[in-house]
């Protein structure tokens, strides 16, 4: 399956200059949404992975699917204010100005295998925050996996800690 089919262009999103990759066309068609989460599901079998961490707000969508696919827990990256308990943040730049993300403080067990998914790698910025988060908590990060990178961005070299697994390099 061509999974480039799902995915629109939407020109001039968020701001102008900007084409913004549109994937909720692969998330809303059954065939393909449940392809790419099995053929992500078949890249990580033998790694032993203990966590999917989710980065919000897409990757919650991916990385839930991708956690009941390998029969491990989910931990969801928010930004501040959305979670109930205490929590660890880490505040990180953007091209565009400063965010944060938080994570519960006993999301994971220092020495938990942990995978970190998001639907789209651009920047890395804040792929590489939630991995940051993920290290101060003592998970060991074994991969991260993306459903598309832009590779012009550079996001993956902003990666380290675990291999990279994208299913489309746009």
């Amino acid at each position: 399956m061509n999974l480039r089919d799902f995915i629109r262009d939407i020109p001039d999103f968020p701001q102008k200059g900007i084409v913004f990759r549109d994937l909720t066309p692969l998330m809303g068609d059954a065939d393909a949404f449940a392809f790419a989460v099995d053929e992500l599901a078949k890249q990580f079998r033998t790694d032993r992975i203990d966590k999917i961490v989710g980065v919000e707000a897409r990757g919650f969508i991916i990385g839930a699917a991708l956690a009941y696919a390998l029969h491990v827990g989910f931990v969801p990256a928010r930004k501040p204010g959305k979670l109930p308990y205490k929590s660890v943040r880490k505040e990180y730049e953007l091209e565009y100005g400063v965010s944060i993300l938080e994570m519960h403080e006993d999301a994971m067990k220092p020495g938990e295998r942990v995978l970190i998914v998001d639907d789209l790698l651009a920047t890395g910025g804040t792929v590489s925050a939630t991995a940051d988060l993920v290290q101060s908590l003592g998970g060991d990060i074994v991969a991260y996996a993306f459903l598309v990178t832009l590779k012009d961005l550079g996001g993956v070299s902003k990666l380290s800690g675990g291999r990279v697994v994208s299913l489309l390099d746009l």
